[in-house]
């Protein structure tokens, strides 16, 4: 029997081509067999094609444009959000949402790391705290973990900043936002959210999985700023378009 060989440089690719005649697992995306645990089920070639967006956005929600030319969009000049600036990893689309939504709905956890190092591109080093949006009781309960959370963990670690993820409290249930425009949003999260104890003087860093209209992180915001923090950043892994 022909004798199989690891070397460091390339274990990950061959410890998943070895899983594979096993359990054999083909990239949702492309349909091709998946070639690196890391990122598995998606394969390198469509995990590759995840990139940071750099076109026009608004310069306070992160919100995409078509035009160079605009620097804030219509729903933050109508009503500036509480949070003073949203930034987005990239656009809720392909591979990035194809990442995001087995990581966060089909439980493949270990996603976290590899998701939680794209947000490491941007320059996280003038906070005091990084602290996830909560989930309810019912919510951790049905998915089993908080996937903001686990991000919160990973950036945490790398950059070095305190993470406190038991002050910012998700008190009541609130039905599924999936569906609901911008106003239904705002209205389903009012008083969800509340803030055990002070963030007098703090810069916190505020992280989700995906910013739709921004209504959670507004709501959240509202309460830390309440808590007496000066300034509330949002980082996200990815922004929805056509909002």
């Amino acid at each position: 029997m022909r004798k199989m060989r690891f070397s460091i440089g390339n274990k990950p690719v061959l410890i998943s081509r070895f899983i594979n005649l096993v359990y054999p697992s083909k990239c949702p995306l492309c349909s091709n067999s998946t070639d690196n645990i890391a990122f598995a089920p998606l394969c390198n070639l469509c995990w590759s094609g995840i990139k940071k967006y750099s076109g026009p956005s608004c310069r306070i929600c992160s919100a995409p444009f078509a035009s160079e030319h605009s620097e804030i969009c219509a729903a933050c000049m109508k009503k500036p959000p509480l949070f003073s600036t949203a930034m987005s990893f990239g656009i809720y689309d392909g591979a990035l949402a194809e990442a995001i939504n087995l990581y966060k709905f089909h439980g493949i956890k270990r996603l976290y790391r590899p998701l939680g190092k794209l947000l490491l591109e941007f320059d996280l080093t003038s906070f005091d705290t990084v602290l996830p949006v909560p989930l309810s009781h019912r919510g951790i309960r049905d998915r089993g973990f908080n996937q903001s959370l686990l991000l919160a963990k990973a950036i945490s670690s790398r950059v070095k900043i305190p993470l406190i993820s038991d002050r910012l409290i998700k008190i009541r249930e609130t039905p599924p936002q999936i569906g609901l425009n911008a106003k239904e949003r705002t209205a389903n999260l009012k008083g969800a959210f509340r803030v055990d104890g002070k963030f007098t003087g703090f810069r916190l860093l505020l992280i989700d999985d995906v910013m739709t209209t921004g209504a959670t992180a507004n709501e959240c915001s509202k309460q830390l700023l309440k808590a007496g923090a000066v300034d509330v950043t949002v980082l996200t892994l990815a922004r929805a378009s056509g909002l």
